[in-house]
């Protein structure tokens, strides 16, 4: 079966999410938007998996899916139906600050898991080495992100291990401020357990591919949400039966049969693409970095460097057609984004969320709405307006302003005054 995947969120015991955070509405956010398999995020907190035991069951192999005393009725009636029901399989990110080859590091990881058997023996490691798990649903620990990846294997060899948005300046096995050049000189002798990286949000399949150094990697992408609202920024496509192993297996191959590609936000959206020094308002490309020395022209301090400017620093590729396994990727810009840019009023404000569940209610939901319904339906039944942005964003005929130094940045469809005396539907 075809279906899609997120697989790193965080739940309400992180700092800095949304409460609703929870299975019930995990779940009822996963159907509207399509979702089939979540991934629970923050295993590491005790009190996050006595919730999750409560709620859910067993499902599929490794898979679990939201008791019916827990489920949520949806504000939106035809998700309300049982032919829309989610999985969630478990998964944690975990973060290791140390010090390697005379440098600080900071690397994110995500960790999943098939049972709650190996997810307590990851949690009881973590514990006997003296790390807090319940202070945050992300602990920060002062470990080797290899010995972490050691660790999980000595939990189970069934774990599987993924540098997480492996170019983000500040946090990742990559990154400009703290990471490594190559995955190997992370993991060492560890890295072929290493089968998949995750993109991030500023980076997309494309950019990636300048680096040959990971073509035995699969590019996964996740949306890393902190709200259910924001499920299926990034995500991924699957073609295979339902199963923890069968999920796995398909990442590791990176077979094009079972692997169907990447779902992403504009890369440029993302907080990092660009350099720049938010303070001062200041953006550079990477050329104009170089110009200046690595320093904000206002304050002469250094600026931020963001993902592309590291992808370049890395890359050792012009002709992307070189990298064998390029799968599909789909870059889309959310459904309630498109709304609000239409509507000229905020996206999550009661207008855009009532055309929002009118929309999804008539059409499906809004990973179909995004990728696959026909322009011809859409125009149909939604209104030409709706038809003519997707169509657009399909084409990637979009008006771009890059984010940097922690800002996001912008992706629009039509230019200013173009919808002027024109509704919705």
């Amino acid at each position: 079966m075809k279906f899609i995947g997120d697989l790193h969120i965080h739940s309400h015991f992180s700092l800095a999410t949304s409460k609703q955070l929870t299975p019930e509405y995990l779940d009822m956010w996963g159907k509207i938007k399509g979702i089939k398999v979540i991934g629970t995020g923050d295993f590491t907190h005790p009190g996050w998996i006595k919730e999750l035991k409560e709620k859910i069951e067993p499902a599929e192999q490794g898979l679990y899916k939201l008791k019916k005393d827990y489920i949520v009725d949806s504000p939106i009636p035809r998700f309300n139906s049982m032919e829309y029901d989610t999985r969630f399989l478990l998964s944690a990110e975990i973060s290791s600050i140390y010090k390697k080859n005379g440098k600080v590091r900071k690397i994110h990881s995500v960790v999943l898991a098939q049972d709650f058997e190996t997810v307590e023996k990851i949690q009881q490691s973590l514990i006997n080495i003296g790390g807090n798990i319940t202070s945050d649903g992300r602990p920060i620990l002062g470990l080797d992100a290899k010995k972490l990846l050691e660790m999980c294997l000595e939990a189970s060899e069934n774990i599987f291990f993924i540098p997480a948005h492996i170019w983000t300046p500040w946090f990742s096995v990559l990154g400009s401020k703290s990471g490594f050049d190559t995955i190997e000189e992370c993991f060492e002798d560890l890295t072929p357990h290493i089968s998949a990286i995750e993109t991030g949000l500023s980076t997309n399949a494309p950019m990636n591919w300048m680096c040959s150094f990971l073509d035995d990697f699969t590019l996964l992408s996740n949306s890393d949400a902190h709200s259910p609202e924001k499920l299926g920024r990034n995500a991924n496509i699957f073609n295979t039966d339902l199963s923890y192993n069968n999920i796995c297996n398909a990442i590791k191959s990176g077979s094009p049969d079972k692997f169907l590609g990447t779902i992403d936000m504009y890369p440029q959206e993302g907080k990092y693409y660009y350099d720049g020094h938010r303070k001062c308002g200041v953006l550079l490309n990477p050329m104009e970095t170089l110009h200046n020395n690595g320093l904000c022209p206002k304050c002469n301090r250094n600026v931020t460097v963001g993902v592309m400017n590291r992808i370049v620093q890395l890359s050792d590729r012009e002709d992307l057609s070189n990298r064998k396994n390029r799968l599909p990727y789909h870059s889309i810009i959310p459904l309630k984004e498109i709304i609000s840019e239409i509507v000229d009023v905020g996206p999550n404000s009661k207008t855009v969320t009532r055309q929002y569940n009118d929309i999804v209610n008539s059409l499906g939901t809004e990973s179909e709405i995004l990728l696959n319904l026909p322009i011809e339906e859409i125009n149909n039944r939604a209104g030409e307006i709706l038809a003519e942005a997707i169509q657009r964003m399909r084409e990637q005929k979009v008006i771009i302003s890059e984010g940097f130094d922690g800002q996001f940045g912008t992706i629009k469809v039509f230019q200013n005054g173009e919808l002027k005396n024109r509704k919705l539907s």
